[in-house]
């Protein structure tokens, strides 16, 4: 059965892009200018979800409603994955993208997802992120953190489709079909994307990665706002990898012994013991060298050295902690991190 959907969808899909938002007028005000850019002769539609937001976005999409195919609804907050099935249920089409208020759309984004879904058809696929030209320094060093293969982006994808692949939600595609029995997006946040995706493989979906459906992707960002960002996504990790223990990887621990290593190569450093510090000068001189290479610009590089350390020690150090309460006491996710759970 669920081949014969997939071969109808190759042949009839049509797009409806879900997109939730929460007091952020300015950024659909953005995206969808960059709706109005799309190189494609491919029809589709614009469901937007206002999630109780107080700064309402219903101003912003009807001055586009002249462009493009816009629906708005406004709803109770109850979480970007409740938002995101509200959007779905509404939808009109048979095959949902699903967007993040802070990204961008390149102009050839629709014409590349339609042409990797013809050449091989993926019941719920996800695309890449990259830093925008306007970006400011810190949401390109961030961007660069959260993708290069030199720190956690190396085991998101290659430059092929990748089988099996766990999409993020900021830039995601599902079919009616998938959604609907799946039933979509759990209470769990963050973790919601990964979570929908184990569930998509056990009911015989397929999943894949497609490398040019990228997006850019904003990150409204700071430091602390970045900490506690990767900080749930350790807290939620030991969760999803109880809850789906095929999808457990050794690399899921790499920040985690990043985080002993370190610590261990300051105490040692504290007795003289110079050459613990080396593998860890080496390796920041080799995000500093790499991410001022691909950014352009020595301030960028520079950044990313401080990211990586906030990114690993906020998600080690979480993951840790969660592994310990979830895989070890055995104690209830909700009811041990009630922050990660929409009712």
């Amino acid at each position: 059965m669920v081949f014969f959907c997939s071969l109808y969808l190759r042949m009839q899909r049509t797009y409806s892009f879900i997109i939730p938002v929460f007091n952020r007028p300015q950024e659909i005000q953005e995206l969808l200018d960059s709706f109005s850019k799309l190189i494609s002769h491919i029809e589709f539609e614009i469901v937007i979800i206002e999630d109780g937001s107080t700064l309402k976005s219903d101003k912003i999409a009807l001055g586009f409603k002249n462009k493009l195919n816009i629906s708005y609804f406004f709803k109770s907050n109850s979480g970007p994955g409740d938002s995101r099935n509200f959007g779905m249920q509404k939808a009109t089409g048979n095959y949902f993208i699903i967007l993040d208020s802070d990204c961008l759309l390149p102009p050839e984004y629709l014409m590349e997802v339609d042409k990797a879904l013809t050449n091989h058809f993926l019941d719920c696929f996800g695309g890449p992120d990259a830093a925008h030209s306007s970006f400011t320094p810190l949401q390109k060093a961030i961007n660069y953190v959260m993708t290069s293969f030199l720190t956690t982006g190396g085991i998101r994808g290659s430059n092929k489709t990748v089988q099996q692949f766990e999409p993020r939600s900021f830039n995601m595609g599902i079919s009616k079909k998938a959604f609907q029995k799946s039933g979509g997006f759990g209470k769990i946040h963050p973790g919601e994307d990964p979570d929908l995706s184990q569930r998509l493989l056990k009911l015989g979906f397929q999943t894949g990665f497609i490398e040019k459906a990228f997006v850019y992707h904003k990150r409204r960002i700071s430091w602390s706002t970045f900490y506690n960002q990767v900080k749930k996504f350790g807290l939620v990790r030991p969760i999803l990898s109880k809850w789906h223990p095929e999808s457990s990887k050794i690399s899921f621990w790499f920040p985690s012994l990043f985080v002993v290593y370190t610590c261990l190569s300051i105490v040692l450093l504290f007795m003289e013991i110079w050459i613990s510090i080396i593998p860890l000068g080496l390796y920041t001189l080799a995000i500093v060298l790499d991410s001022t290479i691909k950014n352009r610009s020595l301030w960028i590089g520079i950044l990313s050295s401080f990211a990586v350390f906030i990114q690993f020690f906020g998600y080690g150090l979480a993951f840790i902690k969660s592994t310990f309460f979830i895989h070890l006491l055995n104690e209830n996710p909700k009811k041990c991190f009630p922050q990660l759970f929409f009712d």
